[in-house]
């Protein structure tokens, strides 16, 4: 399988095919969600410093309340923050069932940690260590961030002529090779180039441009094509 695709089977036999957000996207949701947040206790502070010293109390609480207790409700209840839903991010369970509120308490409140020593810098370190660009709070919680299923767009297999593989592919194999081809479209030439070579079994000694023709031919005689 390719580095942001990951599949999981349901106990009643179904398959899922999930879409890991990276770091990027996610950053920006947390952007997004982070003015959220400010305009939220921006507003509710300046008409309680109007109550006096009860005020900053009532203040400190929807802080608190809007930093840590807030994001975890919007995860619980539809599944992503106001952030998430803008970049189309979704935070599920591992076995890519919906987001309950002790994994979502548990992931953002270890954001704290996260942050350490300074701006999510354990977080960011956690994610490039990760296959599935999990920050410390997503390791813990066992939650992982994917792209909403309504926001991938259908790939197929380009057309090219046929060809059979040298030998019988596993499962695993024929889902990796439709998954290079799929995504093609999406991928510089180089970037294509450099995920074929991994196969090398498949197209050993080929100039990366005969590589490429190789693995979109095998991808055409999986799929079927004449």
């Amino acid at each position: 399988m390719l580095d942001t695709t990951r599949r999981v089977a349901t106990p009643e036999g179904i398959e899922l095919t999930l879409h890991l957000a990276g770091p990027v996207p996610r950053a920006l949701a947390w952007a997004v969600d982070l003015l959220v947040r400010a305009v939220i206790v921006l507003i509710v502070s300046v008409v309680a410093f109007r109550l006096g010293t009860a005020g900053y109390g009532v203040a400190l609480l929807t802080a608190f309340f809007v930093e840590w207790l807030l994001p975890a409700w919007f995860e619980v209840r539809w599944g992503q923050t106001p952030g998430k839903r803008a970049l189309g991010l979704l935070v599920l369970n591992d076995d890519g069932s919906p987001v309950r509120w002790p994994a979502s308490l548990t992931r953002n409140l270890l954001r704290a940690v996260d942050f350490l020593p300074f701006f999510y810098a354990f977080g960011l370190l956690a994610m490039f260590a990760s296959r599935d660009f999990k920050r410390l709070g997503d390791l813990a919680a066992g939650t992982v961030v994917v792209y909403q299923p309504g926001k991938i767009r259908p790939h197929e297999v380009p057309p090219a002529s046929p060809i059979a593989p040298p030998f019988v592919l596993s499962l695993a194999d024929q889902r990796a090779v439709l998954d290079l081809a799929e995504r093609s479209a999406s991928l510089t030439g180089e970037r294509f180039a450099e995920l074929a070579a991994l196969a090398g079994p498949l197209v050993g000694g080929l100039s990366s441009e005969r590589a490429v023709a190789r693995l979109l031919g095998i991808a055409n005689h999986i799929v079927g094509r004449p």
